[in-house]
């Protein structure tokens, strides 16, 4: 049997990368076909040196740092890939990478990390937040994501079965497509996060500074608790802005090594997180590191957190994105502190190990292969 897998793009290693590293451990034959290949080489390790096939895209002018620019490309880049030969089709989507043509007799599996976002019910937030919300360039744009739309729905119909990352994620691939998918939570390097044996006296934020990472909504409301501190690690365009705006009590490390930031999270009070995230591996990292989490209640922290309602709880949610909701919950987590126990948050993030995915994902897998095939004859 000849295996196929297809990923949107090789530019970091990020949670999609950790998916498609698992994937391959099931599959350590398949062939790698993705649009730009720009991934550094001290982040190739999962590749075991596999030859990566790219698309087109990869020769373009400033591919490297601006490949986003062609995203009205990128559906006709991916449909260029030959994949005729292969028996089964494993495509980690999300953007196009689902799009690849593939015949009557292929199995086409998805594992989809999320419809593409800012093609559909985001649209809006990310464009404001580009600065394109208004003006001619915006007619522009907004006529590439409706004709993508159109390709994405259609496209669809590609996919013989769907896995979605989180229920949440599900339902969004249910409202998109009008498609059913199986849920296995994205695998987490347990065994690199274990708890510490000490605490220290600040709450913990890990994020990129991007806007709808809300770190600046973070260091905002614990500016407003100049007795409370807080370390924000990470690092992106808004970094600066946020550190010039917080309190004294808020501190800025910028980018940090794996090693520290495992560190901060075995001693950390609690993560905090207010962005709403399609699953939010740090999350499952932090409870890993026996801390508990102050988090945004909607999206994929509703699935790997237990709320105050729980016998064992590993968190705490707000329903607003603003400060004052997130202040709210910092106080509702010290006055049920005594609840938290780095147990209850160890033994919740073993839910998500890496060995639970392949084991999930592999009997899928092998599930839909060794169906019946239905007979279209005389329909």
């Amino acid at each position: 049997m000849r295996v196929a897998i297809i990923h949107d793009w090789l530019v970091v290693y990020g949670g999609a990368e950790r998916v498609l590293e698992q994937m391959l451990q099931v599959f350590p034959d398949a062939d790698i076909f993705t649009l730009i290949d720009f991934l550094p080489s001290q982040d190739r390790r999962f590749l075991h040196g596999k030859r990566v096939q790219t698309s087109f895209l990869q020769k373009l002018p400033f591919a490297r740092r601006k490949y986003r620019y062609y995203l009205s490309y990128m559906p006709l880049a991916v449909e260029q890939f030959d994949l005729n030969s292969y028996d089964l089709v494993l495509s980690s989507s999300s953007a196009v990478a689902k799009g690849v043509i593939t015949g009557p007799d292929q199995l086409h599996i998805c594992v989809c990390h999320s419809p593409m976002r800012y093609a559909w019910d985001m649209q809006h937030e990310y464009l404001s937040e580009a600065g394109i919300g208004r003006g001619l360039k915006t007619l522009f744009v907004r006529k590439v994501l409706h004709d993508l739309r159109l390709w994405d729905y259609r496209t669809s119909a590609g996919v013989d079965h769907f896995i979605a990352i989180s229920e949440h994620i599900s339902r969004r691939i249910w409202k998109v497509y009008r498609r059913e998918a199986e849920v296995i939570y994205p695998p987490v390097d347990i065994r690199s996060f274990i708890p510490g044996s000490t605490r220290d006296n600040y709450y913990l934020a890990v994020s990129r500074f991007v806007p709808y990472k809300k770190m600046d909504l973070i260091a905002e409301a614990f500016s407003q608790m100049p007795d409370k501190n807080l370390v924000l690690i990470g690092d992106g365009p808004e970094m600066k802005k946020i550190k010039i705006n917080s309190g004294g009590n808020v501190k800025v490390l910028g980018y940090q090594t794996s090693t520290e930031v495992i560190r901060h999270m075995q001693q950390a009070k609690a993560l905090v997180f207010a962005a709403l995230e399609d699953f939010g591996i740090v999350l499952v990292e932090a409870q890993a590191c026996g801390t508990p989490v102050i988090a945004y209640g909607r999206g994929g922290a509703l699935e790997s957190l237990n709320g105050l309602e729980s016998d064992r709880p590993t968190g705490v949610f707000f329903h607003r994105q603003d400060a004052s909701a997130l202040v709210d919950a910092v106080m509702l987590f010290e006055k049920e502190a005594g609840r938290f126990s780095p147990d209850a948050c160890r033994q919740n993030s073993l839910r998500f190990s890496q060995e639970r995915f392949r084991q999930q994902f592999k009997s899928f897998v092998i599930a839909k292969m060794t169906k019946p095939k239905i007979s279209y004859k005389n329909k």
